[in-house]
């Protein structure tokens, strides 16, 4: 799959393309200057006629991915564990925590947050014990994935395990993690929006001007 990917991508490149997608994340990582849409047209490509991977090799190849420059051989792997995080069993969380801290900016982690990590915690609850961990971590990155790890969950969000996180990180200086905080209070209130109106009236001298302002966008 790895010598496929490659060849591919690498006969797919447009340097021009390159430096304006690098420029939109801020220069944080090269890119082979691919567009999303052809991505996973090549994406297809490269997968026709292999097996499903199993949950090793899901952990070999994000990893060697990971350890490529371009950062669309990034969004591969967070593709193919989106389409079989299901193959993975609890343990994988660790393969995940390894992808959240290394090379992280917000288009893989919130990716990883959404649909790897949180289809994980649904399916294995006793991770929640490692979301608390990583709420209460140095890493920011950790802090923003356990923040957004229920935003897809809609009524079975544990209400109380998201307020006691965007509280716990109420006074964060980083935007990365006040903005977290905003975007996950804002896709409850979908929900439960008299809920998170008395969230933030309560919290309102600790949460930052834009978790307030994201949180209350349709409210």
């Amino acid at each position: 799959m790895l010598e496929r990917l490659t060849d591919t991508y690498e006969g797919a490149r447009d340097p021009v393309r390159a430096v304006r997608m690098a420029a939109y994340m801020r220069d944080q990582f090269p890119f082979l200057g691919i567009a999303a849409p052809e991505q996973r047209v090549l994406n297809r490509a490269v997968l026709g006629g292999l097996p499903r991977p199993t949950e090793g090799d899901l952990h070999d190849i994000t990893l060697s991915c990971w350890a490529l420059d371009a950062r669309e051989y990034q969004y591969f792997a967070v593709r193919l564990l989106r389409a079989n995080v299901r193959a993975c069993g609890a343990a994988f969380l660790e393969t995940v925590r390894v992808l959240v801290t290394t090379k992280p900016w917000w288009d893989t982690v919130d990716e990883l947050a959404a649909h790897v990590v949180g289809p994980l915690v649904e399916r294995h609850p006793t991770l929640v014990h490692t979301m608390d961990a990583w709420c209460a971590d140095a890493d920011m990155w950790l802090i923003r994935t356990a923040i957004l790890h229920q935003i897809r969950y809609r009524d079975t969000t544990d209400r109380q395990r998201l307020f006691r996180y965007c509280a716990a990180q109420a006074g964060h200086r980083d935007f990365f993690v006040r903005k977290a905080i905003g975007w996950a209070l804002r896709e409850y209130a979908r929900t439960d929006p008299d809920a998170v109106r008395e969230f933030v009236a309560d919290h309102r001298t600790s949460l930052s001007g834009l978790a307030i302002r994201e949180a209350c966008k349709h409210l």
